[in-house]
């Protein structure tokens, strides 16, 4: 089996080009090897700064837009509510426990970094969509240590993948 990536974007917002999946999926799938994540599901959205912004302000009481937000499924902080699951008839829970969680990628933040860096607005969404899957995974970078380890892991998928700077 392998992870399955589900993305969603406002079509009358974001253009977002079948290549662009196709990439977004390789990357998942090469970020999953090295974590060995045999199979699963990320769901990905693409929104603009408005959208992110409410979302941030929302869910971390930050009042701006970001790049990237990850909820993960599978986190549990004693101040999370609890999620409640409205089954259709026949749907089995197990069906939602593959689920790792959602990954939500402003655009417009994307292509303004992409051109601060000075590389594609690919290789931009591919390094926040891999930022964003290990934070699914628990990773962090609150202290150096561990913004080096997250950022090595980001990188070596990068580079596998043919997305360098």
């Amino acid at each position: 089996m392998s992870l399955t990536l589900v993305w969603n974007n406002d079509q009358d917002k974001m253009a977002v080009e079948d290549s662009l999946i196709e990439l977004l999926d390789k990357l998942l799938q090469a970020a999953a090897e090295m974590e060995g994540i045999a199979d699963g599901e990320v769901d990905l959205t693409f929104v603009d700064d408005e959208a992110i912004h409410e979302l941030n302000k929302e869910y971390r009481g930050i009042d701006r837009p970001t790049d990237v937000l990850s909820f993960a499924m599978n986190e549990s902080l004693d101040e999370e509510m609890d999620i409640v699951y409205e089954l259709e008839e026949g749907e089995e829970l197990d069906e939602l426990t593959d689920v790792l969680g959602d990954i939500i990628i402003s655009v417009e933040r994307a292509k303004s970094q992409s051109e601060d860096y000075g590389h594609s607005l690919e290789r931009e969404l591919g390094f926040l969509f891999v930022h964003g899957f290990l934070h699914l995974l628990g990773y962090d970078h609150q202290d150096t240590a561990s913004e080096q380890v997250m950022m090595g892991k980001q990188e070596a998928v990068l580079a596998q993948v043919g997305l360098v700077r």
